[in-house]
């Protein structure tokens, strides 16, 4: 192979150990003054710039494998944070980079022959040839060895201090090292290909076409005054079916240009070496191993679809020049950096799953609204919300609020919603928080106060924890029941006072059966640890502890069913008599029913084990149980599991499919949780981190949804009500933190309408305290 080598000019190197007088640098064995980059893509070039700005004396040597101006891809689109930072560090790159971007604000989305338009997101791109061509030339100017067309010797290591690995998303160091790194990768379902247009788009474009064969979609966006790129996506099954596998380059390319050739004003599309490919998202366990550390795609991959890729790479190189700098030895500095970098990225790779999931599934979307589709798409990754949209592009915003139906001045999660024949004032759900505060199973004063403030606290739906529906089926000695008179008296008490005080909250109560997961400590003791003493015994779908430490239940006798199904009911009766406004079956977390619907918690081999069809069979038994017991024009809902978060367990497919059983039974909305079913379960935390699985349900089933799970702003309800995601959101620690989280939002956002009224003796308080000025005077002249 032909090696291009580009020396650092005459004196400009350095020697490898060599001190140096700069005011910011560390010395010493443990700074590295030995330094070699493995890729030559943005993320290793730039990395090297700094380096070497911030200490001339260090050697560094590029290694790339392919030419000088070998690239893949057209464009790169860069934040103005990522570009703020590049200015901060080295204005000399920021002043060329500022020369050849191109600039817009719209976002078009095209969908069934509708073009919606919003403003006011501001993005700036520029070629990728001509991005390295900056990075290159800064290189040589400040003394960086690049090798090009040579492939990086393996004993790197062993003869430099330092050995960054940015070469890209197939790295061989990261697979050279897989038992340290631990390296996951995730191949997703659909495929690409990067293509570019001679002819700049005026914004960012995202086309739908529906195909014959299928849903496919075009992302585009200008990067040069006279060039765009464009990436043509579809699902797998989409790409087979329209013969795509089966075309060269150059005619799959021709069809992509005649496929999209409105968008295109009928021009051709080109490529460079462009291929079909399957995104695949990289996680690694750790991202250092001795002198070596990896950097963008090496480390970490974020789908195109929120244009993180070089973003991430660039801002990796920052923080880790900064962290070799600011640390006095290397693995502080190699630990100091990934503690930094590493919740940043894992939040970027939470927005880029989301994208990319809600592009594999566009298809469910496509009967929206129009104005609702397009809100949708700006919203997929949540890093785009209601608010944010509507300081953007206030005009668009609207127009979406008027054809979702809010009345003006009125944001989403205050419109009603009627289930059966109840009407909520609003969107927002005290979601059911166990508080193990009763004695007996008796709901006390403790209750009283605390959902009553939640009451006068402006939701629209105010739950219990779950409430047993007999001794055998609490949770731990301090949950409440319904399996006497006592207590259904007791709960009157409550829903008499929400009534009378806070008149238009409806109080819903929760039903459960612990099952296998009873006869345990209260929470703040001991989660889900025995009983030192007192323990009751257990029943269930299988006999299967929780934990190993656990209880071994019971399995259910069809007597015992028969028993259980009759328990439900009388509780359910005993809801009714004590005013509750709409009743929630509890098949969710593990406990007794939901134990019967996962196939990891349900062995049976009669007729309630085995298939979907079978393991549903006895939650539905006790669905229609209490349904028949429950007066009809109060509504139903079920809480689910959506997954188990567990191999083996619940499917999407299957969650589906329980969600519609429910339904055709009769329940008015689902609410959609997942996991806590097993104990070894790896849920995959983040904001609104469930949302997704009622989403999937709602469009799937057409039935209501609540969706639920670290939903903990207004912003977050309004976008997520709006985009149609969900119909109702449930709330449960923001709600613990503040007992009027509605109110507030209400006054928050300047809304004072009928979805939340303040009570009476509380409307004093209906606006923020005022604090103490922070505005400075502001200047009167210029001279």
């Amino acid at each position: 192979m032909e090696r291009t080598i580009v020396d650092a000019p005459q004196g400009a190197r350095g020697t490898a150990r060599a001190t140096t007088g700069h005011p910011q640098s560390h010395t010493g064995p443990d700074h590295p003054l030995r330094i070699a980059i493995i890729g030559g893509g943005p993320g290793g070039l730039y990395a090297a710039v700094l380096l070497k700005r911030l200490d001339p004396t260090r050697d560094i040597t590029v290694w790339e494998r392919n030419a000088p101006d070998d690239t893949f891809g057209f464009g790169v689109v860069l934040s103005d944070e990522t570009l703020g930072g590049i200015e901060h560090a080295d204005p000399t790159v920021h002043q060329a980079l500022q020369r050849d971007f191109v600039r817009w604000d719209d976002i078009d989305i095209v969908h069934r022959g509708v073009r919606h338009t919003s403003g006011g997101h501001g993005f700036a791109a520029l070629g990728r040839r001509r991005l390295l061509e900056i990075l290159h030339s800064r290189c040589r100017d400040l003394g960086v060895r690049l090798r090009f067309r040579t492939e990086a010797p393996g004993d790197l290591p062993d003869t430099h201090d330092l050995v960054i690995a940015a070469d890209g998303v197939h790295s061989t160091t990261r697979e050279r090292y897989a038992g340290v790194f631990r390296p996951r990768l995730t191949a997703h379902r659909c495929r690409y290909i990067w293509l570019a247009a001679d002819f700049a788009f005026g914004s960012f474009r995202f086309d739908i076409a529906e195909t014959e064969h299928g849903v496919m979609q075009l992302h585009g966006y200008p990067y040069a005054p006279d060039a765009s790129t464009v990436i043509i996506e579809m699902r797998e099954e989409v790409w087979q079916a329209a013969g795509f596998d089966e075309l060269g380059e150059a005619e799959s390319i021709e069809r992509c240009a005649k496929i999209f050739a409105e968008t295109l004003n009928g021009r051709p599309l080109r490529s460079n070496n462009s291929t079909w490919t399957t995104f695949r998202t990289v996680v690694n366990e750790r991202w250092s191993h001795g002198n070596v550390v990896l950097l963008g795609d090496a480390a970490h991959t974020a789908h195109f679809s929120i244009g993180s890729g070089t973003k991430l790479a660039v801002e990796d190189a920052l923080a880790l020049a900064a962290c070799l700098q600011e640390q006095d030895t290397l693995p502080e500095a190699l630990a100091a950096y990934e503690a930094e970098r590493r919740p940043v990225v894992a939040s970027t790779q939470r927005a880029a799953r989301a994208s990319l999931e809600w592009f594999e599934d566009i298809a469910r979307y496509l009967d929206q609204p129009p104005r609702q589709f397009a809100f949708n798409l700006l919203t997929r990754s949540r890093r785009v919300t209601h608010d944010n949209l509507r300081l953007r592009d206030a005009h668009f915003t609207q127009a979406v609020e008027r054809e979702f139906g809010c009345p003006p001045g009125t944001p989403p999660m205050f419109t009603p919603f009627r289930l059966r024949g109840l009407t909520l004032r609003n969107r927002v759900v005290v979601s059911p928080m166990d508080m193990y505060s009763a004695v007996d199973g008796v709901p006390g004063d403790f209750h009283l106060v605390h959902l009553g403030a939640r009451a006068l606290g402006g939701a629209g739906l105010v739950m219990t924890e779950m409430v047993c529906v007999s001794e055998e089926g609490r949770i731990t000695p301090g949950c409440a029941g319904l399996y006497t008179g006592r207590q259904a008296e007791a709960w009157k008490r409550i829903t008499d006072f929400v009534h009378a005080q806070a008149p238009g909250t409806a109080l819903g109560v929760q039903l459960g059966h612990s099952g296998r997961k009873g006869s345990t400590k209260v929470m703040w003791e001991g989660m889900d640890e025995p009983l030192p003493e007192g323990n009751w015994p257990l029943v269930a779908a299988s006999p299967l502890p929780y934990k190993p430490s656990g209880q071994t239940p019971r399995e259910l006798s069809r007597a015992q069913l028969t028993d259980l199904r009759e328990q439900f009911a009388a509780a359910a009766c005993r809801a009714a008599r004590a005013g509750f406004d709409l009743l929630e079956l509890h098949c969710a977390h593990g406990y007794l029913l939901s134990g019967f619907l996962s196939p990891l918690t349900n062995r049976r081999t009669d007729a309630y084990g085995g298939t979907l069809d079978k393991r549903l069979r006895f939650p539905l038994e006790v669905f229609d149980a209490v349904r028949n017991a429950w007066p009809g024009e109060r509504p139903m809902t079920v809480r689910v599991s959506a997954t188990d978060w567990a191999e083996g367990g619940t499917s999407a497919e299957e969650a589906v499919e329980i969600a519609r059983a429910f339904a055709a039974h009769g329940a008015d909305a689902i609410d959609v949780s997942t996991g806590q079913v097993v104990a070894d379960e790896r849920p995959d935390f983040g904001r609104s981190y469930q949302t997704p699985f009622a989403d999937r349900i709602r469009h799937a089933t057409g039935v209501p949804v609540i969706a639920v799970g670290a939903i903990s702003s207004w912003d977050d309800v309004n976008s997520l009500i709006l985009a149609g995601r969900t119909d109702l959101c449930a709330l449960g620690r923001p709600h613990l933190y503040d007992p009027h989280w509605t109110l507030h939002a209400a006054a928050e956002q300047g809304y004072t309408g009928p979805a939340a009224p303040w009570p009476a003796p509380y409307r004093a308080g209906s606006r923020r305290p005022r604090t103490g000025r922070t505005d400075a005077p502001k200047p009167r002249l210029s001279l």
